[in-house]
């Protein structure tokens, strides 16, 4: 558990570095009130990315943000699996550190529920204290205590329409996601180091597409009664512009082809190795779906990494 604990603080530390500061200007909150800033900043930023979201604003030194259950980032059952300590480390990742990164040293998060305990979905608010806080007080615990009002969802907050487009909100829930698995790879590269990275990413992958294959085939309407690999290349075609990438198919053979690779965009690898064992174990998402669409079937990768990356796929 320790593991998971550190490894849930530090991506969830390197994503606040990364978008953090960046994402309020985007959002048009950095002149707002520190506590009530970040608050929206939340609320928004994960409505955007499809997850279910409550914001309210007791005053300008202390605002709410609850996440509703089902909880998006522990899907379905996963969420029985995780422990207090493991679901406290995103906000002490994240959350207390936002006063930091504001250079506001009275700024901190107080939770008032977590799902993993039994509450109703994640909640908190941003509170502006009178004093500087030390670290270990920059994000606190409490229950029975205080919690969320009931709230009128019709007079949240809105984004405006003219800046915040429906193509690119589309671009902003796809992205939501993806971040995820960007920002992962040189966490765990960082943690349990290149190898154990490849392991456990190659396996959690491979299971991923074995379990998730069969609906993402229904969405695209994919044949699932006589398996052809022209069929699957067209499927993994699909899959890949879908994610953002720069995808060909072959016109007469079970081919795909990838110029770049958008997906590990802005991953500054160490070296060819680390770049090779992230694709290598990535690639075990589509293995696993190709076993689920039929075991019999060989995944053939040929991968090129140098100014930028080369890959191919063949089934057969």
């Amino acid at each position: 558990m320790d593991t998971a604990r550190e490894f849930v603080f530090r991506h969830f530390r390197r994503q606040h570095l990364e978008k953090f500061l960046p994402g309020l200007k985007k959002l048009g909150l950095d002149q707002l009130p520190h506590a009530v800033a970040c608050a929206q900043y939340h609320y928004f930023s994960n409505a955007l990315g499809g997850v279910k979201t409550e914001y309210w604003a007791e005053s300008d030194r202390k605002a709410w943000v609850r996440y509703p259950p089902p909880r998006w980032i522990w899907r379905g059952t996963a969420v029985c699996a995780v422990p207090d300590e493991v679901n406290a480390a995103m906000l002490h990742g994240w959350h207390g550190h936002n006063g930091v990164s504001l250079g506001n040293p009275r700024l901190g998060f107080v939770c008032t529920g977590m799902i993993t305990s039994g509450a109703p979905g994640l909640e908190g608010y941003y509170y502006e204290y009178d004093r500087p806080l030390a670290p270990e007080e920059r994000v606190r615990f409490i229950s029975d205590e205080e919690s969320m009002p009931r709230i009128d969802v019709g007079r949240s907050p809105k984004l405006n329409g003219v800046e915040w487009p429906m193509s690119r909100r589309e671009k902003v829930y796809r992205s939501y996601a993806m971040e995820y698995v960007r920002t992962l790879v040189p966490t765990l590269i960082e943690l349990i180091g290149p190898e154990g990275m490849r392991e456990e990413l190659g396996r959690t992958a491979r299971l991923v597409g074995l379990q998730f294959f069969e609906e993402c085939a229904k969405r695209l309407d994919l044949p699932l009664g006589r398996p052809s690999p022209a069929d699957f290349a067209g499927f993994l075609g699909r899959m890949l512009k879908a994610q953002g990438e720069d995808v060909t198919l072959g016109e007469k053979d079970a081919v795909v082809a990838q110029h770049g690779w958008k997906l590990m965009g802005g991953i500054d690898f160490i070296n060819r190795d680390d770049a090779s064992g992230a694709f290598k174990a990535l690639n075990e998402l589509w293995v696993g779906a190709l076993a689920a669409y039929d075991r019999f079937m060989v995944l053939e990768t040929k991968c090129e990494f140098g100014t930028d990356w080369e890959i191919v796929w063949k089934v057969r």
